[in-house]
């Protein structure tokens, strides 16, 4: 990684705002733009060195335009630390880097309605987590209940929820309240390898492990900050509504490792591009490699789509058998889903000149402001909804985009954010006595391993709050409600 100098110091960094602190270009050799993290100063204050190294050494790369950004939920990570923004203009030799984008790739989040209330599910709750338990597969390695040849895969993931639907997993509207409506449309299969096809065909319809989850939450009217929106948008107090958070598992993995190393072998050699640390390998975004990975990421945006639509659909069953009526009668409406790792193809006014950019958002959401035609036309007018999940034990939240998020190329939070390593918090926590500990706070929490449970304790989070207060106060996606966990299956 970068970080190997151990002389490596936290940069002094220029105030904009109490949320907004900017690394000049001096700080690094190389560095074409300045960085900014967009935090409370507490925050910014307790972040990991490495996140400083990670986000400055993004500003060196070819093609940035503006800022390379760090969000307040920013960890290190892989190349780019996860909170990570950056824009390369794709006409003036501007790159793509898997480092930017995840190993997950189009990880996100959906948010789905019901018109149950609290005192509806409550009797029912241990039942209903049961039961998504068993429908939902969650772990490493899991497989789901779709079975499909290799061939019918590599259709899926040219498809995506659109697949997903003609196959009788959803219903049509679900593409209507989904990002690009669910379908990457540039995915061409053959720029996929057999190995990443060997490692996803039989993952459809799985949760995954880590900090995958699928959670039972309430809106409690306390938590409603923006009344008319929440109403809009069909939420209502003491309502139940679940999410769930999962992406590409070992096919999206598979997808980047194979590219990275594609990139690794033709970047200096073919295109005479040097970068500070080798996670991030990258290729100019209109190169054969880069337009081989553009469209093979979209392969993986697509399986992720398809895998989030199959469990929708499972869920949609688990409460059809516990509360014995139809799915459309118990309201379990889509509200919307969204991506944190992804590059997307997009316009952006930059010093008074529009420009097309690719956006690199890794471990960030996409936050556009109203009447940007990334938003599906149901949203438009308001601007995109934006979920950002907590730990098991806090609560997430529902925003929408800011009528600031333009200052980050719309682009927000997409979590908590740890504040220590998974390693670590299996040394502090023990599972067992966390999940009792939950069960007490009205939490019902069923994991595959008590181990995994331990790497996901709250503790081992940034505070939400702090958080979800930092974007709102910058005005790059405002609050609409907070959800408070009462059920959870843990990856």
């Amino acid at each position: 990684m970068g970080f190997g100098n151990r002389e490596f110091q936290k940069p002094k960094m220029k105030k904009i705002s109490n949320v907004i602190w900017e690394i000049p270009p001096e700080f690094k050799k190389g560095m074409r733009v300045p960085a900014r993290i967009y935090a409370s100063e507490k925050i910014v204050n307790d972040m990991d060195l490495q996140v400083y190294d990670q986000i400055t050494n993004v500003a060196t790369l070819p093609g940035i335009q503006k800022y390379a950004f760090c969000m307040p939920d920013g960890h290190s990570g892989y190349g780019f630390p996860i909170g990570g923004v950056a824009a390369f203009d794709i006409n003036d030799g501007g790159v793509i880097s898997p480092g930017g984008i995840g190993f997950d790739i189009n990880c996100g989040m959906r948010l789905v309605l019901t018109n149950l209330t609290y005192d509806d599910v409550k009797p029912h709750l241990k039942t209903l987590v049961d039961n998504l338990f068993q429908r939902v597969p969650a772990g490493v390695g899991s497989t789901g209940f779709v079975k499909l040849s290799k061939d019918e895969f590599r259709k899926a993931v040219e498809e995506g929820a659109r697949w997903a639907i003609e196959k009788g997993y959803g219903w049509k509207e679900d593409l209507e309240r989904t990002e690009l409506n669910g379908k990457a449309e540039w995915a061409d299969n053959k720029k996929i390898s057999d190995k990443s096809v060997e490692r996803g065909f039989n993952q459809i319809g799985t949760l995954g492990s880590g900090n995958h989850y699928l959670e039972i939450q309430v809106v409690k009217p306390e938590n409603i900050m923006d009344d008319k929106l929440a109403k809009k948008w069909g939420l209502f107090p003491n309502q139940i509504v679940i999410m769930f958070h999962c992406g590409s598992r070992g096919f999206g993995h598979q997808v980047a490792t194979d590219h990275l190393q594609i990139f690794l072998n033709v970047m200096e050699r073919k295109y005479g591009i040097k970068i500070l640390d080798r996670e991030l390998a990258c290729a100019p975004f209109s190169s054969p490699e880069g337009q081989d990975y553009f469209k093979a990421m979209a392969c993986g945006v697509n399986m992720s789509f398809a895998n989030r639509q199959v469990i929708l659909h499972r869920i949609r069953e688990v409460f059809e058998k516990i509360f014995k009526q139809d799915a459309e009668k118990l309201g379990m409406h889509q509200l919307f889903d969204v991506s944190h790792n992804r590059a997307s193809v997009e316009k952006h006014k930059i010093d008074n000149e529009t420009k097309e950019v690719v956006v690199h958002r890794k471990g960030s959401t996409g936050s556009y402001y109203a009447d940007r035609n990334e938003i599906p036309k149901l949203y438009r007018g308001d601007g995109s909804p934006v979920i950002i999940g907590g730990s098991m034990e806090t609560g997430s939240y529902l925003l929408v985009g800011g009528d600031k998020s333009h200052e980050t190329f719309c682009s927000t939070a997409h979590g908590s954010g740890r504040t220590m390593s998974r390693t670590k918090a299996k040394q502090l926590f023990r599972g067992d006595i966390l999940q009792k500990e939950m069960e007490k706070k009205g939490i019902y929490v069923k994991s595959i391993s008590f181990a995994g449970l331990a790497e996901e304790a709250g503790a081992a989070y940034k505070d939400i709050d702090t958080v979800i207060d930092a974007t709102h106060e910058a005005g790059i996606s405002k609050k609409v409600c907070k959800l408070i966990p009462i059920g959870n299956v843990k990856g």
